[in-house]
């Protein structure tokens, strides 16, 4: 305090304050003229004075203010840098399966053995007549590339942060949803079967979700957690849906009881066009694959009638019998049976159970007297797809 008095009397200012005025509190011919009286503090021109040496207490306060910030901003780089790597090791794994896929050979598995390969290779593995691989590879890449984006604050597009953000909380739910579906399906329909991709994948799902979830703050999550029951909904409707939809494996209530192999009776008689049709499938190679235990091949089966399915070219792929987790038959291995029945017609393949009209355009059927059959057989088929 000394020392700012000496400071302040030896200021010319202050000489000319203490010589011209008596109050030695009243320091008015200091003030700018630019100040107002409102400015100045107490009354007529009393101002509360600081020390020179005194700290600046806003500056003191700013300072922590900005390393919080800088601290945040960091912390979202980190998690983001996360979400990428995570992103990209399921980008690498999905990418090897489809690959494998795609050139007809066996993933390698390292823990589960055959067991590993059956699931990998069995009708739960497509999706939409889709491989999940490649669905997951799609999902992974696009995670990894937003997650980058964000982490380098360089969105494309156009898309603010927020919305960035939302796309990618969006993607991985949609993400962890799927990998809770397929979990239970393994569960159920594989038991004491072991997939060590399908592990990691859903491990990495739900590890991208909950950084994500993590990096928005969970208050936000909160607030869009309709948007997130909404994905999850839609992602399940749409699973089950597709695997309903296609003849898949015995459900669990087989459990590990062994089924042999018995033929399937077909009771219905075969109708002209029936027998017209089988004929000529069969003498341009086309070829049903199926299942005896398949409900959905017997339909099929039915569709043709007894005397007609003997003219069929027709492949059982378990002809030694079934439990969970038998290999398909190598001729249904060879063309890549994904779900029964399967038609492979002049090149082109069929999933599901197929109508005598979309058979019939499928082999170049000539139907001749029966075109007036099909073309009524083609408008119930189309009136039966427009009822909800």
């Amino acid at each position: 305090m000394a020392t700012f008095i000496n400071l302040f009397l030896s200021s010319p200012h202050s000489a000319a304050a203490f010589s011209h005025h008596k109050h030695p509190l009243s320091f008015s011919p200091l003030f700018p003229p630019q100040l107002k009286s409102s400015d100045r503090g107490w009354g007529h021109g009393r101002q509360v004075l600081k020390c020179l040496n005194e700290p600046r207490t806003d500056a003191v306060e700013s300072e922590p203010a900005s390393l919080a910030s800088g601290s945040s901003i960091s912390a979202g780089i980190s998690s983001y840098s996360w979400c990428a790597g995570l992103g990209g090791l399921g980008f690498l794994e999905t990418s090897y399966l489809t690959y494998s896929r795609l050139i007809g050979s066996d993933a390698f598995c390292p823990v589960g053995g055959g067991s590993c390969g059956d699931i990998l290779s069995s009708s739960y593995a497509v999706a939409y007549g889709i491989p999940l691989s490649l669905i997951g590879m799609v999902a992974y890449g696009a995670a990894a590339f937003l997650a980058l984006k964000l982490a380098a604050k360089d969105l494309p597009f156009g898309i603010d942060e927020r919305n960035a953000g939302l796309i990618l909380l969006g993607t991985t739910t949609s993400m962890a949803t799927a990998s809770a579906y397929f979990l239970y399906i393994l569960n159920t329909q594989f038991p004491g079967a072991s997939c060590s991709y399908c592990l990691v994948s859903a491990l990495l799902s739900f590890l991208l979700f909950f950084t994500t979830a993590k990096n928005l703050g969970w208050k936000k999550i909160r607030e869009e957690v309709g948007l997130q029951l909404c994905i999850a909904g839609l992602v399940f409707a749409a699973l089950s849906n597709s695997y309903s939809a296609s003849a898949l494996p015995p459900p669990a209530r087989f459990g590990e009881k062994f089924m042999p192999y018995s033929p399937t009776e077909i009771k219905a008689s075969s109708s002209p066009l029936a027998l017209k049709l089988a004929a000529h499938l069969r003498s341009v190679g086309g070829k049903m694959y199926g299942a005896f235990w398949c409900s959905h091949c017997l339909e099929q089966k039915e569709m043709f009638g007894r005397e007609a399915l003997e003219l069929l070219d027709y492949a059982e792929c378990y002809p030694d019998g079934f439990k969970i987790g038998t290999p398909l038959s190598q001729e249904c291995k060879k063309v890549k049976v994904e779900g029964f029945p399967m038609w492979v017609i002049k090149g082109q393949v069929l999933e599901g159970i197929q109508e005598f009209p979309d058979l019939a355009k499928a082999s170049g059927f000539e139907a001749g007297e029966f075109s007036g059959e099909l073309a009524e057989l083609a408008k119930q088929s189309a009136e039966a797809n427009m009822q909800p």
